[in-house]
């Protein structure tokens, strides 16, 4: 399973979840693509593109593509470090095209 970090997701990410072949937008050379452009880039070379841009899925039709997006509840790494179990079992069940948010753990 490919994986793609969007540019506002922690990199730490990649670190929290070494299973996984996991590729950042900064990597690619990516930076600066709007959310349209990168997620026509990203369509047919990853299955997962993880973001923390809470407004993607209101400016962009999401159904047009086949990669799920994993949507975590923010962009600090404390934060997404208390989801990654969370996001380990989106990632195990995910089916193409999917749209999941993580929420962040009740306190």
């Amino acid at each position: 399973m490919k994986v793609l970090l969007d540019e506002c997701t922690p990199r730490a990410v990649k670190k929290l979840l070494p299973q996984y072949n996991i590729s950042t937008v900064q990597e690619l050379g990516w930076s600066g693509l709007k959310n349209g452009e990168l997620l026509t880039a990203a369509d047919d070379k990853f299955d997962v593109f993880i973001t923390t841009d809470k407004n993607l899925r209101h400016q962009q039709n999401l159904t047009k593509y086949k990669l799920t997006v994993i949507l975590l509840p923010s962009n600090s790494v404390p934060a997404v470090k208390t989801v990654i179990p969370q996001t380990e079992a989106a990632l195990i069940t995910i089916q193409a095209g999917d749209f999941i948010e993580i929420l962040p753990p009740i306190v």
